[in-house]
């Protein structure tokens, strides 16, 4: 199986704060769409929280340490191995945030689905510095325009 992470981070790797992503950007959010439907998503209770709501077409797994968590159309499990037990007879899993739960599975992680934002803001997590040993399989930019304020670059790293 294939363990993916994807983000979105500004030039500091800032991906959020106050639990909210400091940005709104549609191409990001249709990148983000194209790269996990039909996959199972994993990610942290805040992340969910952040989100409101299961995603449409996607296995959705929240990590949570609170074992008496039960969300409607969720799989809710404790820890993140467990999370990568209910997926392990898929091609790939995504990993979605945040910025703990990509902290633990970096490790595991074989891919890694970036969209690098043009863009300096301050926030309160950071994605985590992934090293070396990484190739480059994909990249294509995107250009500000009048529904995103930002340029991006969309990167696609393997190892």
């Amino acid at each position: 199986m294939i363990i993916s992470m994807i983000a979105a981070m500004a030039n500091n790797r800032v991906i959020g704060k106050d639990n909210q992503m400091p940005w709104h950007l549609p191409a990001d959010f249709a990148w983000f769409k194209r790269s996990t439907m039909g996959k199972p998503v994993v990610m942290g209770r805040k992340t969910y929280d952040s989100i409101g709501r299961p995603l449409p077409g996607r296995l959705n797994v929240v990590i949570s340490r609170d074992e008496s968590l039960e969300i409607e159309g969720v799989t809710t499990v404790t820890s993140i191995d467990q999370a990568l037990e209910i997926v392990s007879d898929v091609d790939e899993v995504m990993i979605i945030g945040g910025g703990s739960i990509y902290e633990s599975c970096l490790p595991k992680a074989n891919k890694l689905y970036l969209t690098y934002i043009d863009f300096d803001v301050d926030g309160d997590t950071q994605f985590p510095d992934w090293g070396e040993g990484w190739k480059q399989s994909f990249n294509d930019t995107y250009q500000a325009d009048e529904k995103n304020k930002h340029n991006m670059e969309f990167v696609i790293l393997e190892r």
